[in-house]
């Protein structure tokens, strides 16, 4: 008997093993893939991707559209990294007077256990009048929600905010931002841009802000020469970082070594006015750089380094730094007889934060 109850036991065993499953593969999307310049509002809108500054751009987008839509629109933001049980819910409840609501989830990609099952849910259920976005940068955390979401057949998108790897990709992406502000722009001076900001996508936006702010005429590769030569990137953007945090030594070896190189002092102030500017509007503020950033009309990377950028400074320091620099601009432009002489003592001024 024990003999056959062993036997039964081993052929029960053995019809009862499964064969070896396949591994298995994230579910095909069946929602919306759409570019960051093609953003739109939807209950839920997964923001995916490693570029930050395509995907801080499109969440920008987005929130001006609803706002346009209504100016009551209430924006609030969530980090899944440190996610409170009951925060998305609680967000997404009905407020007293019925505004739409935004709510922007940074750091998917880093979420609590807590946030991947609570999000999960509200996929199957999201709020009236409730737009959802959520900004995952790239890895395997949080994979469970991501095939739920892009498997939903709910009013649910994706924004895919790749890298921009190629020359090519970036050159695409300059077009559009001269074609964007109305802008001719020779193939020449695209070509030059590109070139001189390779390493970021930010600063290459910026690149072309600064162009399309300071010209009126067409923008040829001449016009990049006389802004950007020397590759200032790597020129007029180190000495002002430098200058910034306190290396007057460093900083005053780069601006000379930039200008030995062909760097036009107009671009160098053009690098320090944007950083100072952008200093100063985040001096005093409190907050998530996610919330600051749609306060101020910024990106949350610029926050961020801005933040940094002001440790060891006082409000008064930036004040007197901003002075000199409004000085030494109108002197670079004609008002002063020797630029480098002005350039220099910008730089002492901001290497002692405003205190020299």
């Amino acid at each position: 008997m024990v003999g056959a109850r062993s036997g039964g036991s081993a052929a029960a065993r053995g019809s009862s093993r499964a064969p070896a499953k396949p591994p298995t593969k994230s579910p095909a999307p069946v929602i919306p893939q759409l570019s960051w310049e093609n953003i739109r509002p939807a209950a839920v809108v997964l923001v995916s991707g490693p570029e930050s500054f395509l995907a801080d751009r499109a969440i920008r987008r987005l929130r001006d559209m609803l706002k346009l839509e209504d100016p009551s629109l209430e924006v609030s933001d969530i980090d899944a990294s440190g996610y409170a049980p009951g925060e998305l819910l609680t967000m997404a409840s009905p407020s007293l007077f019925g505004e739409p609501r935004l709510i922007r989830v940074s750091s998917v990609e880093k979420c609590t256990d807590g946030f991947l099952l609570e999000a999960i849910d509200y996929l199957a259920y999201p709020a009236d009048d409730t737009c959802v976005v959520l900004r995952h940068g790239g890895g395997v955390r949080g994979k469970r929600l991501l095939d739920a979401v892009r498997a939903s057949g709910g009013d649910v998108i994706e924004v895919v905010c790749a890298e921009l790897k190629k020359d090519t990709e970036r050159y695409d992406f300059a077009v559009a931002e001269f074609r964007a502000a109305g802008r001719r722009v020779s193939p020449g001076a695209l070509r030059a841009l590109v070139s001189a900001f390779t390493d970021d996508l930010a600063e290459l936006s910026s690149a072309c802000g600064q162009l399309i702010a300071d010209t009126s005429d067409e923008i040829t590769e001449a016009t990049v020469e006389r802004y950007y030569s020397g590759r200032v990137e790597t020129n007029a953007f180190a000495v002002a970082d430098s200058a910034i945090a306190g290396r007057y030594g460093e900083s005053l070896a780069l601006l000379r070594h930039a200008l030995a190189t062909g760097a036009d002092p107009v671009p160098m102030v053009a690098a320090f006015a944007m950083k100072l500017r952008t200093m100063a509007k985040v001096l005093g503020t409190r907050g998530g750089s996610g919330q600051l950033a749609g306060q101020l009309g910024m990106a949350p990377w610029q926050v961020d380094r801005a933040r940094r950028d002001l440790q060891g400074w006082t409000g008064e320091g930036l004040g007197r730094s901003i002075q000199i620099l409004a000085e030494t601009d109108e002197n670079i432009k004609g008002g002063g007889r020797d630029p480098v002489y002005s350039l220099e003592r910008m730089i002492a001024t901001i290497a002692s934060r405003g205190e020299r």
